[in-house]
Parts: C-alpha cells; structure tokens; sequence
C-alpha cells in the first residue's frame, strides 16, 4: 500500500534543508560583508548570536501559536520567513544607507523561519503513519548534513565560477 504521507515527509526533509541553508549560508558571507560593506568583526559575530538568539525565541513564541494557526500553515510560513530574509540579504544591504542593519534584519526574518522549522518539522514527521518510523526520522534528521554539504559545495562552485576570492 502506497503511503499517502509521502509529500509531508518529503516536505519536512526538505524543511531541515533548508534549516541547513539558514545556519550555514551567511557564515559563508562573512569574509564578503567585512571587505565589501567594511563591517567589523565584532559585528559580523554578533550575527550568529543573533541568528540563534532569534530561533531560540521563535522556539519558545512558537507553542503559542502554532496549535491555534495549525502546523501546515506554520511550516508554510516558516519557508516563506526564510525565502523573504535570503531575499532581503541581496537586497536591503544594498538599499539602505547603512548595510548592516539590512543584514540583520534579513538574519532577523530568516531566524524566525528556521526557528519555526526547528519546532515543526520533527514532530510531523513522527506524526505521520509510515511503515519504519525510526528509518524516516533518522533520514529526517541526515538531511540538515546534507544540506550543509550542499550549501558549502554549491556556494563554493559559484563562487569559483564567478570568480570571487573574497
């Protein structure tokens, strides 16, 4: 028989992807902002504070809201908080008259989407009716590896193609 929850698991796996691009793709950046937008270092490292300062609270925040608004909606509006922060990192940087300001509210507006997908998307995965629950949480729980390689093996080979050293 055919697991009709095959797409939600699909979709949390995805979810922890994209929880390894949220924590691992800025850090990436790092080197680029200082040069670039002449941060300093000590601001930069208040980045990843800040980052997971904001997911730890979404964490706690969380457990108000998501019963009332349900889990599909909050798992929906955790990867639209994550899309609009990468998104806003290309562009509110450039637009303001002060860059890192723009970066940290970007870091702000993904951190509450992967603190979101942190809360949600274990428990859907143990909610769902499947045949071998331990191997699709332990395949859950693989795929935030998998996305860090990917984050570092991609945004490298860009890197490289379009030639930036920094």
């Amino acid at each position: 028989m055919r697991n009709q929850y095959n797409k939600t698991i699909t979709a949390c796996f995805v979810g922890y992807v994209v929880q390894a691009v949220v924590n691992n793709f800025v850090p990436l950046l790092f080197l680029h902002f200082q040069i670039t937008y002449e941060i300093p270092l000590s601001q930069i490292t208040l980045l990843v504070t800040f980052n997971f300062g904001i997911q730890l609270l979404t964490d706690l925040v969380s457990v108000v809201f998501v019963d009332k608004i349900g889990y599909r909606a909050s798992m929906i509006l955790a990867h639209a908080l994550t899309a609009s922060g990468l998104l806003s990192l290309t562009i509110l940087p450039e637009v303001l008259p002060v860059p890192f300001p723009g970066i940290l509210i970007s870091v702000m507006i993904y951190a509450v989407g992967g603190g979101l997908l942190e809360v949600l998307v274990s428990p859907v995965v143990e909610a769902c009716p499947s045949d071998n629950k331990e191997k699709a949480m332990s395949m859950l729980h693989s795929f935030y590896c998998w996305g860090q390689a990917g984050v570092v093996l991609i945004s490298t080979l860009f890197f490289f193609v379009a030639g930036i050293d920094n």
